[in-house]
């Protein structure tokens, strides 16, 4: 059992920049893949990024590559979304998620967090 606790929204100007953190509680975070996703209001859960167990495979949306960034650090449990250059349409709840595959399908994760509001003015 994994638990999750995601930090670091907030209200930022477009184009500007705000890191997420997603911190981990129980058992082997390190043996986790680790996604982001998000949802705005009245639209599908959205794949954003994801990274595997040591960080070092990492897979982006088309809508963030370039701009995001995943990162993990095993020994702090937490796993990061650096997000540059933000757009209006990048607000959102942000969602970390814990699972054995660092794909894009929600399905493919069996833990998630409560989420964090990311908002962008324009």
């Amino acid at each position: 059992q994994v638990q999750l606790v995601e930090s670091g929204g907030g209200l930022v100007q477009a184009g500007g920049s705000l890191r997420l953190s997603c911190a981990a509680s129980g058992r082997l975070f390190a043996s986790y893949a680790m996604g982001w996703f998000r949802q705005a209001p009245g639209k599908e859960r959205e794949f954003v990024a994801a990274c595997n167990w040591s960080g070092g495979r990492t897979y982006y949306a088309d809508s963030v590559s370039g701009r995001f960034t995943i990162s993990r650090d095993n020994d702090r449990n937490t796993v990061y979304l650096q997000m540059n250059s933000l757009k209006p349409e990048d607000t959102a709840n942000y969602y970390c998620a814990a699972g054995f595959s660092y794909a894009s399908s929600r399905s493919s994760y069996d833990y998630w967090g409560q989420g964090t509001q990311v908002t962008v003015s324009s």
